[in-house]
C-alpha cells in the first residue's frame, strides 16, 4: 500500500483557521448561522471548527450539532447486516437559519445528499453551505459542490482519502492510500 500524505501537524491546523477565516467573512457574528456535523467523522471536524470559531470571536455563540444519515442513505437497505445509527444531537431550530454542513470528505456526493434530506426533518433552513476537509472533486454521482474547501484533491476510484483525528486516532493527518502496482 502507497501512502501519500496530503496533510498533516501545522498545515494541518492552518487549513481549520483558514476556513473559520472563510466563514467569518461570510456569517460575520453567527447570529444566524449554525454548524451541523455529519456523523461519523464529520462530527470532530465541526467541533475543531467550533473549537477555532469560539477562539477567534469570544464574544459569539457557535451553536454545532451532530446529524445521523444511517437511514436517509440510499444504500441503507442494501448492506449486509444491521447499521447503528448513532443519536442527533441538534438542540436548536434551523428554521429560518444559515446552515454550515461539516464533513471531512467529499467523494461521491452521496453522504452529503442523504444528509440534506435528513436535516429537513429539523426545519427549513434559509440557506445550506457545505464545508470540506477534502474534495475529491473528480468522483461524482450526483452534482454537488463544497462551499467551503480545505484541499481538493484529483484521485482516482480505486484510492483511498483517511483522515485520522487526534481525537480518536492520536494524530491530525490526511492520507491519500493506493495499492502498489507492479
Amino acid at each position: 500500500m502507497q501512502k501519500k500524505t496530503l496533510l498533516d501537524g501545522k498545515k494541518f491546523q492552518i487549513t481549520i483557521k483558514r476556513l473559520c477565516h472563510q466563514l467569518i467573512e461570510n456569517h460575520t457574528d453567527f447570529s444566524d448561522t449554525v454548524l451541523i456535523g455529519i456523523q461519523p467523522r464529520g462530527s470532530y471536524f465541526a467541533d475543531r471548527v467550533q473549537q477555532e470559531l469560539s477562539a477567534i470571536l469570544p464574544n459569539s455563540k457557535i451553536l454545532k450539532g451532530n446529524l445521523d444519515i444511517t437511514f436517509f442513505r440510499d444504500d441503507f437497505r442494501r448492506k449486509d447486516g444491521l447499521s447503528s445509527a448513532s443519536s442527533n444531537t441538534i438542540n436548536f431550530i434551523i428554521e429560518g437559519k444559515n446552515v454550515i454542513l461539516i464533513d471531512d470528505v467529499l467523494w461521491t456526493g452521496r453522504t452529503i445528499r442523504a444528509a440534506l434530506d435528513a436535516l429537513l426533518a429539523y426545519g427549513r433552513p434559509a440557506r445550506v453551505e457545505l464545508m470540506v476537509l477534502i474534495d475529491r472533486r473528480f468522483s461524482r454521482h450526483v452534482p454537488i459542490e463544497a462551499d467551503y474547501v480545505g484541499q481538493q484533491v484529483d484521485s482516482l476510484d480505486s484510492q483511498l482519502v483517511r483522515v485520522s483525528w487526534n481525537e480518536t486516532e492520536g494524530e491530525d493527518r490526511v492520507l491519500l492510500l493506493s495499492e502498489k502496482t507492479k
